[in-house]
C-alpha cells in the first residue's frame, strides 16, 4: 500500500539516502495510534463477543490502512518542510479525533466516525496532487483517490443505516478497499500501481514497521498497567499482571529475534524489494492484531483472576498468541525463505489447550499460553547458537 505520489518513472529512481531512517515526526505520529488501539483493546474487552470482535477487526482494518498510507506516502514528503509537517500534523489530529470516536463508532458517532475518515483519505489524497506534485499528476494518487472516494459510499452509507447492516456494510466496504490495494489501485486507462513502481526507502519502512510492533506492545503494557491500578490489590491480580507481561516480553522476544533483526537485509537482498515491503505490511498486520488481543487479554485476566474461563475469554487467551505465531511465520518466510517449525507447533500446542479450558481459572490458561511462547523462544535462542541464520527471502517475481 503507498501513497506515493510522483509520476511512475519518477517513483522509480534512486531514493534520497536522507530518507534512510524515521523523521521525528513520524515517531509522534505513532503516539495517536498507542490511543487508537488502547481504545480498541477496551471496547473488545468491554464487549467480548463475536459481533464485538468482527466490529473491532474492521476498526483495526481500519486505522491500519490510514497508518500504512501515511507511512508509504512519507517517502514521497519531504518532512523538514512546513507543507510535509503540516501534512503529517493534519492526519494525526484527524486520526486522533477518529480514535475518540471509535468507542462509539457503532452507535450515536457512527456518521462522524465515517465522515471523518473518509475526509483524511480524500484530504492526503489530494495533498499529494495538488501540493507535492503540481506539474505532473501522480498516477498512484488518482488511483487511491478515485477507490477511496468509492469506499467512502460504503463507510458514510453503513453509518446512515446504522443498526445490524452497519457491521456488514463496513466489513464489505473494508474487503473492496484492501482487494483495491492488493490489486494496486486498478482504474480503466490509468492502469494498476506495481510494486516495482513504488519510490520506496527499504531500510526506513522496515524500520517503521518495527516501531509499530513496538507501539502495539506498548498498548500490551499500558492496558495491563491501567487495569492493575484500577483494580483492588490481591495477590491473584499480582500473579496475573507478572503472566500477562511476560507474555508480552515474550512476544517482543520472538518478534525481534531474528527475522525482525533482519528484515532490512532481507529486503536489500530481495529480487523485488518493494513487493517484500509491501508483504512484509500483511505480516506486521496480523502480528498487531494478535498482540491487540494479548492486550484484550491482559484486561480480562487481571481484572479476574480466578473463576470459570468462558468460551469468549479462551479464545481470545489462546487464539491472540496463535494468531500473532501465524503472523510471525509468514516473517519468517519473507525474511528466510521458509518457515520456523516452531511457529507451527506453538500453534498447534494452543489448539491442544483449548479443550482444557472450561477446567481452568483465567490466569491458569493465560499461564499455559505464556509457557508456550517461553518454549518456543527457548527453541529459538538455541537454534541461532547452533545454525547462524542469514537473510534469504524467497525469489520474488
Amino acid at each position: 500500500m503507498s501513497t506515493a505520489t510522483d509520476s511512475d518513472a519518477t517513483a522509480a529512481s534512486p531514493p534520497d539516502p536522507g530518507l534512510e531512517r524515521p523523521a521525528f515526526l513520524e515517531l509522534f505520529f505513532d503516539l495517536v495510534y498507542v490511543f487508537a488501539l488502547v481504545t480498541l483493546a477496551t471496547v473488545l474487552a468491554d464487549n467480548l463477543s463475536w459481533t464485538g470482535l468482527a466490529e473491532t477487526v474492521v476498526l483495526l482494518l481500519a486505522f491500519t490502512m490510514i497508518w500504512a498510507l501515511t507511512v508509504w506516502g512519507a517517502d514521497s514528503v519531504d518532512l523538514t518542510r512546513p507543507s510535509g509537517q503540516g501534512q503529517f500534523i493534519w492526519v494525526a489530529s484527524a486520526s486522533l479525533l477518529l480514535a475518540a470516536l471509535a468507542a462509539d463508532a457503532y452507535g450515536d458517532r457512527g456518521l462522524p466516525f465515517a465522515t471523518t475518515y473518509v475526509v483524511i483519505h480524500l484530504s492526503s489524497s489530494a495533498y499529494y496532487v495538488v501540493v507535492v506534485s503540481i506539474r505532473r499528476p501522480p498516477r498512484r494518487s488518482i488511483r487511491i483517490q478515485i477507490w477511496e472516494g468509492i469506499a467512502g459510499i460504503g463507510w458514510i452509507g453503513g453509518a446512515l443505516v446504522g443498526g445490524s447492516g452497519q457491521l456488514a456494510i463496513w466489513a464489505l466496504t473494508v474487503v473492496v478497499e484492501y482487494s483495491a490495494a492488493v490489486f494496486g489501485w486498478p482504474v480503466p486507462r490509468i492502469g494498476r500501481s506495481r510494486a516495482r513502481d513504488w519510490r520506496l526507502v527499504g531500510a526506513r519502512v522496515a524500520e517503521r514497521y518495527r516501531q509499530f510492533v513496538i507501539v502495539a506492545l506498548g498498548v500490551s503494557i499500558f492496558v495491563t498497567g491501567t487495569t492493575f491500578s484500577a483494580s483492588e490489590y490481591t495477590l491473584e491480580r499480582g500473579w496475573a499482571l507478572l503472566v500477562v507481561f511476560a507474555t508480552v516480553v515474550l512476544m517482543w522476544r520472538i518478534y525481534i529475534y531474528r527475522a525482525g533483526e533482519l528484515l532490512t537485509d532481507a529486503i536489500a537482498r530481495s529480487t523485488n524489494p518493494a513487493l517484500l515491503t509491501q508483504s512484509a505490511a500483511a505480516t506486521h498486520l496480523i502480528m498487531v492484531a494478535g498482540i491487540v488481543g494479548a492486550a484484550v487479554t491482559s484486561h480480562l485476566v487481571v481484572s479476574r483472576p480466578l473463576g470459570e474461563t468462558p468460551p469468549a475469554w479462551a479464545a481470545v487467551i489462546l487464539g491472540s498468541p496463535a494468531f500473532y505465531l501465524l503472523g510471525r511465520g509468514v516473517l519468517d518466510f519473507t525474511v528466510f525463505g521458509r518457515i520456523s517449525r516452531s511457529r507451527l507447533a506453538g500453534v498447534v500446542l494452543l489448539a491442544c489447550l483449548a479443550p482444557t479450558t472450561p477446567l481452568l481459572p483465567p490466569i491458569t490458561v493465560a499461564l499455559l499460553a505464556m509457557t508456550v511462547l517461553l518454549l518456543i523462544a527457548v527453541a529459538n535462542l538455541v537454534s541461532t547458537r547452533r545454525h547462524a541464520r542469514a537473510p534469504a527471502p524467497p525469489m520474488l517475481g
